[in-house]
């Protein structure tokens, strides 16, 4: 980092009353403010950690190893490059983790979604993967209005409670955060530890997403719902069904939409962004819950690692619901890598061997 860069950050952070850690080995730098996080490498954006602007944190914007965005910009922006049809499900922002239907052991949404009218009270856990603008808009649409009333109060939080760390170690910044899982009473059901670990290197960036989930409030328990896990949305431009050469592949070989529900160790996105052929690859260790994950991951540019869901994408399969005693953990593992060219390019099969021998630590104290 050069001494101007360092001192326009500074400046930068002494205004906002923002905490700024920087390594000029490896250029990276982190600013911290009332809104969340911002990593920055070399004085230009990698990414930011947005904590108060919906229902959960996310990261948004996040930038390749050539600068372009790696992520959609809608619902955070509405951009000419973003068609209408790129405008759908505002709850995918950025890279985000949510679950549709998680709460204590004595709650749980019923099997069918219609039997629930919007007078009924929800404890006990909730619907922290949709926002509550998802059944708002739903509610304008009178097909569509009665489910948005039946849904709309199950909408549930993922709420920031504080950083633990901050900072930039060598190679690699460090945000550590705790998060309480509220439902819609404001009632803790659940707390997650979580750890975002960044790295620039060469053609390559990548972030790494350590969560440990600890049932610190009684039983606790993720039902069985496709949508449900850890979710990038894609540039739009690289989603398959922009029809520009966007393309789906996972690390037994399947392809686009014969990968979506598969269990696969790695999965992979890759396509035009700005006149640039770039990938986005998504690797599950080993030491993560259900490893291989299952991927929900869609030709319209949802791409998600889904370890919850095992009945919701296969019906002959018995439910997959899983159920945390109190003080019990569920640790999930996960890398990104923002590469030019696609997987194969990328030597992403290497990349993934070398994360699996990687022995990645607790998030919290056990």
């Amino acid at each position: 980092m050069t001494l101007r860069s360092s001192l326009t950050l500074s400046l930068a952070a002494l205004l906002l009353g923002s905490a700024l850690s920087h390594a000029a080995d490896s250029g990276l730098a982190i600013t911290k403010d009332a809104h969340g996080v911002t990593v920055t490498v070399n004085g230009k954006p990698f990414a930011s950690y947005v904590i108060d602007q919906a229902n959960k944190p996310y990261l948004w914007p996040v930038y390749g190893p050539t600068g372009k965005a790696m992520t959609r910009a809608f619902p955070m922006q509405e951009i000419d490059s973003e068609s209408k049809e790129q405008r759908d499900h505002p709850h995918h922002r950025g890279i985000v983790f949510g679950h549709e239907s998680s709460g204590t052991s004595a709650w749980s949404f019923p099997e069918k979604w219609d039997a629930i009218t919007g007078d009924e009270k929800v404890t006990g856990g909730g619907d922290t993967w949709h926002e509550k603008r998802t059944f708002e808009e739903f509610m304008e649409n009178p097909k569509n209005a009665l489910r948005g009333k039946q849904r709309l109060p199950m909408v549930a939080r993922i709420k920031h409670k504080e950083f633990t760390e901050v900072k930039v170690d060598g190679d690699k910044a460090v945000i550590a955060e705790v998060c309480e899982y509220l439902d819609p009473a404001g009632t803790r059901y659940l707390t997650e530890y979580r750890r975002l670990t960044f790295r620039a290197s060469g053609e390559t960036r990548s972030i790494d997403f350590d969560q440990d989930f600890v049932a610190t409030d009684g039983p606790a328990k993720f039902e069985d719902r496709k949508d449900a896990g850890l979710s990038i949305r894609v540039p739009a431009s690289m989603a398959v069904d922009s029809k520009q050469g966007g393309r789906i592949v996972n690390s037994a070989g399947l392809a686009d939409k014969d990968a979506w529900s598969k269990p696969a160790k790695w999965c992979a996105y890759s396509g035009p962004v700005e006149g640039e052929q770039l990938g986005i690859a998504f690797l599950n260790h080993p030491s993560s819950y259900r490893y291989p994950t299952r991927w929900h991951v869609r030709t319209y540019g949802l791409f998600t690692a889904n370890p919850f869901a095992i009945r919701d994408f296969d019906k002959t399969q018995p439910s997959g619901t899983t159920e945390l005693k109190p003080g019990e953990r569920l640790s999930l593992r996960h890398r990104f890598i923002f590469h030019r060219g696609d997987a194969q390019a990328a030597k992403i099969d290497d990349a993934w061997t070398a994360y699996a021998n990687e022995v990645p630590a607790p998030v919290a104290k056990p």
